[in-house]
């Protein structure tokens, strides 16, 4: 396995010097900053990339406007609470993707997050106090407890949201086999120990949040 600093380096020689690869770096909040995040702004993260999977994002973001009145601005205990009628209603309404399971998947991640708020003060509290050091466990959580937050879905959120993370996206999960890790994307303990191993060693070796570390091997491999 490659130390961070040649694949660093390799990218820099992709996309024009380091400068270049290290400009407009996702920011990465506290975790008190995390905890300070109201509930209904998780519920709507996770609904936007639920809603955008499969469809242009522009078409979300023409629509986002009437999707935030449709679910009431993605009030948690109103949603998790979805009667058939109000599901009913979404379903025909125009002003959101009308998607019968992401509306559900909507109302279940709405659940999830009112029962996560409910033992921790708040869904921000658990996110920001969950250790970088065991990322793979947090999106391994979502997925097995939220609804259509597997794949890169989560990891995309919490990115969004300013969790310090990795999304492994196609050149994520190129490098990380360029470098023996695995041979494609994890789905058994195994693997996410493996990936969570390699993440960690680059992380202790450049001082370099796991945000960084993902943006650079995605820009170390031709697309």
């Amino acid at each position: 396995m490659r130390r961070f600093a040649d694949i660093l380096e390799i990218a820099a020689e992709r996309k024009g010097g380091r400068a270049a690869v290290l400009a407009d770096m996702p920011a990465v909040l506290s975790a008190d900053a995390l905890a300070a995040i109201p509930d209904e702004r998780w519920l709507a993260q996770m609904a936007r990339g639920i809603l955008q999977t499969g469809i242009s994002w522009t078409v979300v973001d023409r629509k986002w406007p009437g999707i935030l009145e449709a679910f009431h601005g993605f009030d948690v205990a109103r949603v998790s609470m979805m009667s058939d009628d109000w599901f009913d209603a979404l379903i025909a309404d125009t002003r959101i993707i009308r998607s019968p399971p992401k509306v559900r998947a909507v109302q279940e991640n709405a659940v999830f997050i009112r029962e996560i708020a409910a033992a921790h003060g708040s869904f921000g509290r658990w996110v920001g106090d969950w250790p970088a050091e065991d990322f793979a466990g947090l999106l391994v959580r979502l997925k097995a407890d939220g609804a259509r937050l597997g794949g890169t879905t989560g990891a995309y959120t919490l990115r969004v949201m300013g969790k310090e993370g990795y999304i492994l996206s196609a050149s994520v999960v190129a490098r990380l086999a360029e470098e023996g890790v695995v041979d494609k994307a994890p789905t058994s303990r195994k693997a996410w120990a493996a990936v969570q191993d390699a993440f960690n060693r680059w992380r202790a070796e450049s001082g370099q949040s796991l945000t960084v570390i993902s943006r650079v091997l995605a820009q170390s491999i031709d697309a």
